[in-house]
């Protein structure tokens, strides 16, 4: 979408695509996190405490979307 289309919808539906994207990047963070993880744990990289500090970062990832996502003020 140009951005000059971004400005024609309405301030809800800004809102509403805003908050869809944030929540598919904190998806897609997480998930390469995880991954990340796993290819540590089975030797593909090379493994110093990365595991256990990726798994932490994905979940504060999913409880920071889970709890802070609520609209503050306007757009």
């Amino acid at each position: 979408m140009p951005s000059h289309d971004w400005h024609i919808l309405s301030d809800e539906t800004q809102l509403t695509l805003s908050r869809a994207a944030l929540v598919l990047a904190v998806q897609t963070v997480a998930g390469q996190a995880e991954m990340l993880a796993l290819e540590m744990e089975n030797g593909a990289l090379a493994d110093r405490g990365g595991p256990d500090a990726l798994r932490l970062f994905a979940a504060v990832l999913r409880v920071s979307q889970d709890s802070g996502m609520e609209v503050r003020g306007n757009a």
